[in-house]
């Protein structure tokens, strides 16, 4: 029978997929993606590779599953910010700007970007339940509250202007995976874009 890591299965489930995300930085910082096999995983953490594929059934399905889950902390402080919401909705979108970049410092988060990743569409997994589901949803207040608040112009369609934000965002992330040394400067002109173009009005 296998060893049980932690104190019950939940527990060992987790301590499982918490060794396979960081398994995954270690072999990205050794090799390219597409040269990493579900082998080499297994081998890492110590799994049998049949055990692992009880987790997932191939690399892009795992991938999928390590995203959400290494993103989910990103979505418990992006959710603690907009909730502050006796701060201005500005103050609140310029943290929540910073959070998500972070979040993108992190090697399996990049790799929602790379080409040919095998994703959704736009290269993140949508749809209730999701951790980038529940972040848009968390922006598209931030935004309710500074139109109702006078702090951002009326922009009409909130989730489609999100929407719309949301190409800055993937744009800052993408390029703080090419050069980790820009985080702060990609930061600031995130900000900039994203809240350019929530308070200033066409023409």
């Amino acid at each position: 029978m296998p060893r049980i890591l932690g104190a019950s299965i939940e527990e060992h489930h987790e301590m499982v997929w918490a060794g396979l995300a960081e398994a995954m930085r270690q072999l990205l910082l050794e090799r390219d993606y597409d040269a990493i096999t579900m082998g080499h995983l297994a081998a890492r953490t110590g799994l049998a590779r049949n055990t692992l594929y009880n987790y997932a059934r191939d690399k892009s399905t795992l991938v999928l599953a390590l995203t959400e889950r290494v993103g989910r902390p990103t979505v418990e402080r992006v959710a603690a910010i907009a909730a502050r919401t006796g701060d201005p909705a500005a103050q609140r979108m310029r943290q929540i700007v910073e959070a998500v970049l972070e979040a993108f410092t992190d090697r399996v988060l990049q790799l929602m970007f790379r080409p040919g990743a095998a994703l959704p569409p736009d290269g993140a997994p949508k749809g209730p339940g999701s951790p980038f589901h529940e972040i848009v949803v968390e922006v598209e207040q931030v935004v309710r509250d500074g139109v109702a608040g006078g702090e951002f112009r009326d922009v009409g369609d909130v989730p489609l202007a999100v929407e719309l934000l949301s190409g800055v965002m993937r744009a800052g992330a993408e390029r703080i995976g090419r050069d980790p040394d820009a985080f702060d400067a990609t930061v600031r002109m995130a900000r900039e874009l994203v809240l350019a173009s929530l308070t200033h009005r066409p023409g």
